[in-house]
């Protein structure tokens, strides 16, 4: 509560307390019952796209980061190479391959059609989680890597000499001292990706900046629900911010 209290903190809550006054007071916001329920909805399909990609993305960073460590050699090369691919494209070309790309092939299939998948194939949400899982498991996989090779080598040789198996050593020490060195930088990767969640809504996956869209194409008001979605995004930032922050505080390592 401390940190919340000081100075330069108070200014910056008067601030916004006055611009949210202000916007209130003076702007039009007669469209907000309208499209209130829909709006909802559509930070709910933005908040669970964010969780499931991260979470996801992350799972698989983790293989990602230690086998460029490790190797064996091939599997190291492919891994960077999925790394340099993913992080050396723009991800709306990703998830337009996909979805205009890939996905439009399926129909072709009458075996796909008839298949149990298909229900989930013909949407889009499939393809923008897809995309974005691979877009964070690229740049978190090199995150991991840097990790992995920063644990020291000789609380690992340490672990050798007590005897422990090289399976203990990586889910008892390697592993848990990777993921303290990734954190502080973990915290702007999600809010990076949250950024990235509104390109969902150009493959017609209604997240609340589809909404936004949707209002503004209906009612001819621009600016505020540019406002309100911009509100959104720095209220979902701000508590990843403070949320991630208590766990990198609770589990720092000095390095």
């Amino acid at each position: 509560m401390n940190m919340l209290f000081k100075p330069h903190r108070i200014v910056l809550l008067i601030i916004a307390a006055g611009l949210i006054v202000f916007a209130a007071a003076s702007m039009k916001w007669y469209w907000l019952p309208d499209y209130y329920e829909e709006l909802l909805a559509g930070l709910w399909k933005t908040i669970l796209i964010l969780i499931v990609t991260c979470v996801l993305g992350f799972l698989a960073a983790i293989p990602i980061g230690f086998f460029q460590v490790t190797g064996p050699k091939p599997l190291s090369m492919l891994c960077r190479g999925f790394c340099t691919i993913i992080r050396g494209t723009p991800l709306l070309l990703q998830l337009w391959l996909l979805y205009f790309g890939v996905a439009s092939l399926f129909p072709q299939f009458p075996g796909i059609r008839d298949s149990f998948l298909w229900p989930f194939l013909r949407e889009a949400w499939p393809y923008a989680v897809l995309s974005l899982t691979l877009s964070f498991a690229s740049y978190e996989g090199e995150v991991m890597r840097g990790a992995f090779a920063g644990v020291p080598r000789s609380e690992l040789e340490a672990a050798k000499s007590y005897g422990m198996k090289p399976l203990t050593i990586l889910y008892r020490i390697w592993l848990p001292r990777a993921l303290q060195r990734v954190l502080p930088t973990l915290t702007g990767e999600i809010v990076l990706q949250l950024k990235a969640t509104p390109l969902v809504a150009t493959i017609t996956v209604i997240d609340v900046f589809a909404v936004t869209s949707k209002v503004r194409q209906d009612t001819f008001v621009v600016y505020e629900p540019l406002l309100l979605l911009a509100l959104v995004y720095l209220c979902l930032t701000g508590i990843l911010v403070a949320v991630l922050g208590y766990f990198e505080r609770k589990h720092s390592v000095t390095i």
